[in-house]
C-alpha cells in the first residue's frame, strides 16, 4: 500500500523535542534549576516555531486546515460516543481542539515560570506555575489516551506515523 506524506519534519522534530523538554523540564523541577530554566526557554522557542509554522507551513501543519468551531468538535465527539466518527488525515476536531489546549497550557506555564524567576511575582506565582505544569501533565494523559483510541478505532498506528510523517491514504469516506 502506497503511503502518504501528513506530518512534515518540522511537524515531527517539533512534536518529539516537546516531549522531550516537557520531560526534562518535569523531571528537574525541583532539583537542577537552571537545567529546568534552560528547558522553559527551548518551549518557548519550540511553541514559537510552531505558531509561525501553523500559519505558513505545509497543508496539515496549518491551523486553518484543521482547526474547527466547537460546534464541528462536540458533533465529532457525540459521533465519536457512537462509534461512528470519521477518520481524518491530519488532526481529528478533538485532536485540534487538545492541540490548542496543550499549546495554551504551555505558553501559560512558560509565561508563570519565566515571570516568576525574572522576579515579577512572588511565591504565589510558582504556586500558579506548578498548578499549570500539574493541568498539563493531566492533558497530555487525555492526549496519549485520544491517540490510543483513534488508533484503535481505525486501525492506525499514530505514533509511527508521528515518527515517519506518514498515513494510509483517505477512503472515499475519509476527511482531509
Amino acid at each position: 500500500m502506497q503511503l502518504i506524506k501528513v506530518w512534515d519534519p518540522l511537524v515531527r522534530v517539533f512534536h518529539w523535542s516537546l516531549v522531550a523538554a516537557f520531560a526534562t523540564a518535569w523531571l528537574t523541577a525541583d532539583e537542577w534549576q537552571s537545567v529546568h530554566e534552560l528547558v522553559g526557554y527551548g518551549v518557548m522557542g519550540l511553541i514559537a516555531i510552531r505558531l509561525i509554522w501553523g500559519l505558513m507551513g505545509s497543508h496539515y501543519a496549518r491551523f486553518s486546515q484543521f482547526v474547527r468551531s466547537p460546534s464541528v468538535t462536540l458533533h465529532y465527539l457525540h459521533e465519536l460516543r457512537h462509534h461512528r466518527e470519521p477518520r481524518y488525515i491530519g488532526h481529528n476536531p478533538a485532536g485540534a481542539a487538545m492541540v490548542l489546549a496543550l499549546l495554551g497550557a504551555l505558553i501559560s506555564l512558560t509565561a508563570s515560570g519565566w515571570l516568576y524567576v525574572s522576579d515579577t511575582g512572588g511565591d504565589w506565582l510558582e504556586e500558579v506555575h506548578e498548578f499549570i505544569a500539574n493541568a498539563l501533565l493531566a492533558l497530555v494523559a487525555l492526549h496519549l489516551a485520544g491517540v490510543a483510541l483513534t488508533g484503535l478505532r481505525h486501525r492506525e498506528n499514530l505514533v509511527k506515523s508521528m515518527i515517519t510523517g506518514t498515513k494510509r491514504p483517505p477512503a472515499n469516506h475519509d476527511i482531509n
